[in-house]
């Protein structure tokens, strides 16, 4: 078999975690198989589909670097091929038009709900094509279902489920100014498109039997299934909004790599083991649908922070580059005059959790602090600081190059004339030329900083001193 998936969101928005899973999932699989990966945007809601959340969507899946083999394709430049199969349906005897207005089916879903009954449309004009249809209304179409036997799906995640069908109602495959509905055109495509297996999440349950039995109608078999099931937040509750971002390119946003990101969702309901970082590599030679598990999985932060912090320490300092390059901009710090920006990566790959950290603590190397932390003046500037700095400052100033080795010995040959230990003179040090108590090493700090604009900063740190009432 040549294993088809496909991705098909609904722009309607951003692409989110949960879609991105689906998306990750499908790709792997098809990957994992040899096959062909789809993307395909599911447009046909006018009212709230926009050309913003297909960019989104796009942007989301090229930032993930999910890339599709085939599409993407847009349902809404296929309606003449849903009108041919709306129109096959009736003439096989498979759909038929129904004239029920508004008033109809409020009242039949009120008399439902009085028997405590789901409400459904109760087949009224199922078996009256042959009466003469009423003015004033312009018919929906709707499908036949069958009204005996199950609908059974060996779901590939969940086992099997079996559907009676007398459980589903003649669902709308066409609106009433002629567009095509969504289990609709998802049958067409996915039949066009020789879909071999669809993955995707469990809320879509509820119309895979509906689907199938469409499928059926118009004489092809349907594809293999796996829905995958919820992902929640840590409150236990369905993943939205109100737990903070949802959206992929938030997390790009807040300095999450997509290493990072894509290892996350692998792990968000498959396991291979205890095993928990994974390269792209390994994602595609171990991932199997059988090793999905059933229940919903929860969203940790926490573990997303832990996975982005293992990449920025262990991805090649060229790939941090490039995806900080976004964030240096965004966060407008210019470093093209400076240290290298590889040398300020390897420096702070350590100590920074995401890449909107790693801009934050690295501009001190870029540009001028326009103050000293105050906790940091309080806990490190003394009263004998100024003549401490200035006797460091006077043997750096002499020194003959400008590197680490030179930098720490000079340190420490002023240490030796003032007669202390570089713990009472390095945290002063630190603050005087990086304006906060936090850095890499001494050397490595000074060094990338560079010899005019760290000498600069001390005697600005000496002055400074001098003002304070110590």
């Amino acid at each position: 078999m040549n294993v088809r998936t496909r991705f098909a969101p609904s722009p309607t928005g951003y692409l989110h975690i949960g879609g991105a899973r689906t998306a990750l999932f499908s790709w792997l699989y098809a990957r994992k198989m040899g096959g062909t990966f789809i993307l395909r945007i599911e447009d046909t809601d006018r009212e709230r589909s926009t050309q913003a959340s297909v960019d989104a969507i796009l942007e989301g899946m090229a930032w993930l670097d999910l890339g599709h083999d085939e599409g993407p394709f847009y349902q809404t430049q296929r309606f003449d091929r849903y009108a041919e199969v709306i129109q096959q349906l009736l003439a096989s005897g498979h759909a038929y038009r129904c004239y029920c207005s508004k008033e109809e089916l409020e009242q039949m879903r009120e008399e439902q709900m009085a028997r405590k009954e789901n409400p459904r449309y109760n087949g009224l004009w199922r078996d009256r094509q042959h009466e003469a249809p009423p003015e004033g209304i312009e018919p929906v179409i709707r499908f036949r279902n069958p009204q005996t036997g199950v609908v059974e799906i060996n779901d590939l995640v969940r086992g099997k489920i079996t559907i009676s069908n007398t459980e589903l109602d003649d669902l709308i495959i066409a609106r009433s100014d002629g567009t095509p509905t969504y289990n609709l055109t998802v049958v067409v495509d996915d039949i066009d498109m020789q879909v071999t297996h669809v993955i995707r999440g469990d809320d879509h349950i509820s119309n895979t039997p509906r689907q199938i039995n469409i499928m059926r109608a118009l004489g092809f078999e349907p594809p293999k299934f796996a829905h995958l099931p919820m992902i929640l937040g840590a409150d236990g509750q369905r993943l939205s909004k109100r737990h903070g971002a949802v959206g992929v390119m938030q997390y790009r946003d807040d300095g999450f790599l997509p290493q990072a990101v894509l290892n996350y969702l692998v792990r968000l309901g498959w396991s291979n083991g205890d095993q928990e970082i994974f390269s792209r590599e390994e994602m595609i030679e171990l991932f199997s649908l059988e090793a999905i598990n059933r229940a919903p999985s929860a969203f940790n932060t926490e573990k997303l922070l832990w996975l982005n912090q293992h990449y920025i320490k262990t991805l090649p300092v060229a790939v941090l580059a490039a995806q900080l390059q976004w964030h240096l901009q965004a966060q407008k710090l210019n470093v093209s005059q400076g240290p290298a920006l590889a040398d300020v990566i390897n420096a702070q790959r350590e100590r920074a959790k995401t890449l909107v950290d790693m801009v934050a603590i690295s501009r001190y190397f870029y540009e001028e602090f326009a103050e000293f932390d105050p906790a940091a003046v309080q806990k490190h500037f003394k009263a004998d600081t100024a003549d401490n700095l200035q006797a460091v400052h006077d043997e750096l100033a002499v020194l003959a190059g400008w590197q680490g080795e030179g930098i720490h010995a000079a340190i420490q040959a002023a240490c030796e004339k003032l007669g202390l230990k570089l713990g009472k003179v390095g945290p002063p040090l630190r603050v005087a030329v990086t304006g906060s108590a936090s850095s890499p090493s001494l050397e490595i700090t000074l060094e990338l900083i560079g010899r005019e604009r760290a000498l600069q900063r001390i005697q600005r740190a000496v002055s400074f001193i001098r003002t304070l009432a110590i």
